[in-house]
């Protein structure tokens, strides 16, 4: 009987001191308002981290920066959680932390990749002081405009064929807007122009774009625009032409120097001036609408008809142009170019030119601080009054000057001369690799996104590369190559870039995703025109879509992707808009996710985190202390079945939760018909159609 007794006294010790298992999917934190506040801290200022455990489930939880471990307190219980907190003063130096969680005997630690039994700093979360990106920029509905596929609204500025030569040939006005882009189409213009994007703001603001990007829109002998000719002013074909003249090049003749009608519209300072004007209206307009405008800045290189250079002999001799440095050793722009070859004057082709191509010679900044001192200005004087542009996409920024630390003090000094003329415009990068060396909070604010969303997306929905000249089996439908990719990048945005990211599914470089959803490895040049919409799915499309409205980042529309243009890469994803020709269904979804977007802020500024995922599934929950909207994607071509722990988001397991559906896109089509899950115990049995993704909300 006493040894009975001995033994049932030892079993209600031993379950006495159970403990529940370590929740490690039950910890969190991230650097966004929820979980550190103020989330883009000032020196000085106070700064409250936050964690989340599994209620009464660990021991101890420190907060770990710099020497200083800092045991952790709960300030909030809710849905079975326990939120910790700590606080610390923001200095002036950059704040690495992470979190140890003590549990029993084990110590386990928590950082920017999640739970870990090690702890490396480079994966810790930082702050960097100060570093902080426009409000009005964050998950901000963006729309790419090449201006001229985009809609022509004045026929009279339209370029004319022969109007001037370029790369070997003369100019080609295209009299049939929906004729393809030829192979090499660069000196083909469709007559798009500022007066088409002014006509169509109504369709815009009806879609729901909040801003507009447009390509390069300064004077330029292409219909691209990247090889500018004046930064001082939109190119007349653009804008207005208000004198005008005859002189179209001779047959034959490709001598721009008797290019007179070319000579007369672009260096007539009329022109110059009155397009300027229409600009200057133009986002005038647009501001009234409550959108913003962002312009393409092309820094690193001009054109070789670029009034410094004056390859084409366009300025030399008119009134008011001082001799171009190609010309004359005595221009006043000698040193904004480098010459390789002192002794070939007048008229010097020996010019560095970016990637050798003579079109574009390449700016010399460290040979002249006139040049270095005009660009900041240029930088100012469009984000000042009366253009009052919103902010800068900035043009391969990486490549400018001919030395890493030259090309970062540079951007420094541009940021600075932005800002001090606008404070709340946005510097956004054109960068391919990793940023992070110039999101420091003193360069640029952020980048377009390609290592952390456009490339893992096409990958994953569709196996093919961004311009559609590689096909990778191994990647297609690889949630856990997708998984890596995203938390690998984006670590290297910090929230406040990756925040304002530009999230494209195409642009002006690659094909268009819809394009890609045929999985067809091709270009114009070689597979045709037409191979570009064959066997496309638009449900596939529909996926990407949805995955873009509810990523942390600012979705951009490169425009025509919503009214179901295809295209390889370029020059076919320059196709024109097919005004009375749109797929109105497209349309129509963006306009649905768009406002899905706007509606629900946690799209802008919740929290991610991934719930689950298999080989075409995909499942991740964007969310705050008391709010949650789930995105489950299959990308099979079967219906299935899908057990999801959306707990993990913070609904609660202690009671069940009904969630409400707010999208459903599948094969067949889509709807918004309301349909209520509910989560047992923090989980939800989700069906899933064929190519399909369903996005469900719950609020408390």
């Amino acid at each position: 009987m006493e040894r009975e007794n001995v033994d049932v006294t030892r079993r209600m010790q031993y379950i006495l001191n159970m403990r529940a298992v370590l929740n490690k999917d039950a910890l969190f934190s991230d650097g966004t308002e929820y979980y550190r506040s103020p989330a883009e801290p000032k020196p000085g200022e106070t700064v409250i981290i936050r964690f989340r455990t599994q209620k009464n489930n660990v021991d101890a939880v420190y907060l770990v920066y710099g020497r200083t471990r800092q045991k952790m307190k709960v300030y909030k219980t809710a849905n079975g959680f326990d939120y910790y907190a700590g606080k610390f003063i923001m200095g002036e130096e950059i704040v690495r932390y992470h979190f140890e969680i003590h549990y029993g005997w084990v110590t386990c630690y928590y950082n920017y990749l999640g739970v870990s039994m090690d702890c490396e700093e480079r994966w810790d979360f930082e702050i960097y002081p100060g570093y902080d990106t426009p409000e009005w920029a964050k998950g901000a509905v963006m729309y790419q405009i090449y201006v001229d596929r985009f809609y022509n609204g004045d026929p009279s500025n339209d370029v004319e064929t022969g109007e001037y030569s370029y790369i070997g040939d003369v100019s080609v006005r295209v009299e049939d807007w929906n004729k393809t882009p030829a192979v090499m189409g660069v000196r083909e213009f469709y007559g798009g122009d500022l007066q088409g994007v002014m006509d169509k703001l109504d369709y815009l603001e009806d879609l729901g774009v909040e801003v507009i990007y447009l390509n390069p829109i300064f004077v330029s002998p292409s219909n691209h625009k990247y090889d500018c000719q004046d930064y001082d002013y939109v190119d007349p074909h653009l804008g207005r032409i208000v004198e005008d003249c005859d002189g179209l090049l001779p047959e034959g003749d490709r001598d721009n120097s008797h290019a007179m009608k070319y000579i007369k519209r672009v260096t007539d300072k009329r022109n110059l001036e009155a397009s300027n004007e229409l600009f200057a209206q133009l986002v005038e307009e647009i501001h009234k609408r409550g959108m913003k405008v962002i312009l393409d800045g092309v820094f690193n290189h001009c054109g070789s008809y670029n009034k410094w250079m004056d390859r084409e002999r366009i300025y030399e001799g008119q009134e008011g142009y001082p001799k171009g440095a190609y010309v004359s050793a005595d221009s006043p722009y000698r040193y904004f170019f480098k010459f390789n070859d002192e002794n070939r004057w007048p008229y010097n082709p020996t010019y560095d030119a970016w990637w050798t191509h003579d079109t574009l010679p390449k700016l010399n900044y460290e040979g002249s601080r006139q040049l270095y001192d005009y660009v900041l200005y240029v930088a100012r004087k469009w984000v000042s009054p009366p253009f009052n542009v919103d902010g800068w996409r900035l043009d391969v920024a990486a490549d400018l000057g001919y030395s890493n630390e030259f090309n970062h003090n540079f951007w420094k000094d541009f940021r600075r001369a932005v800002k001090s003329a606008n404070p709340n415009a946005v510097i956004l990068a054109e960068h391919y690799g990793s940023p992070e060396g110039w999101l420091m909070g003193d360069e640029w604010d952020t980048v377009m996104n390609y290592d952390a969303f456009m490339e893992p997306v096409t990958w994953f929905l569709t196996g093919m590369e961004k311009h559609s000249d590689e096909y990778r089996e191994d990647l297609y439908g690889n949630s856990e190559a997708f998984i890596s990719a995203m938390k690998m990048h984006m670590r290297s945005l910090h929230m406040s870039a990756l925040h304002t990211a530009m999230n494209e599914l195409s642009n002006h470089d690659h094909s268009r995703f819809l394009t890609r959803t045929n999985r067809r490895v091709g270009r114009i040049s070689y597979a045709g025109a037409d191979a570009a919409s064959q066997n496309i799915n638009p449900a596939v499309m529909r996926e990407a879509v949805a995955l873009q409205m509810t990523w942390p980042g600012a979705p951009t529309v490169y425009y025509g992707d919503e009214a179901g243009v295809c295209g390889f890469t370029d020059p076919d994803n320059r196709r024109t808009y097919p005004w009375g020709n749109e797929d109105q269904e497209m349309i129509d979804y963006h306009k649905r996710l768009i406002r899905l977007h706007k509606k629900y802020k946690i799209l802008r500024t919740g929290s991610v985190c991934f719930l689950w995922n298999d080989y075409q599934g995909l499942c991740y929950g964007r969310f705050s202390h008391n709010e949650q909207i789930i995105v489950v994607i299959n990308n099979r071509d079967e219906e299935r079945e899908a057990e999801i722990a959306v707990w993990r988001a913070g609904i609660s397991r202690m009671e069940d939760t009904c969630m409400e559906r707010i999208l459903l896109s599948h094969k067949d089509g889509y709807t918004q018909e309301p349909q209520e899950y509910t989560a047992h115990a923090g989980v939800i049995s989700v069906r899933m159609p064929a190519y399909s993704v369903t996005i469900l909300h719950h609020k408390d």
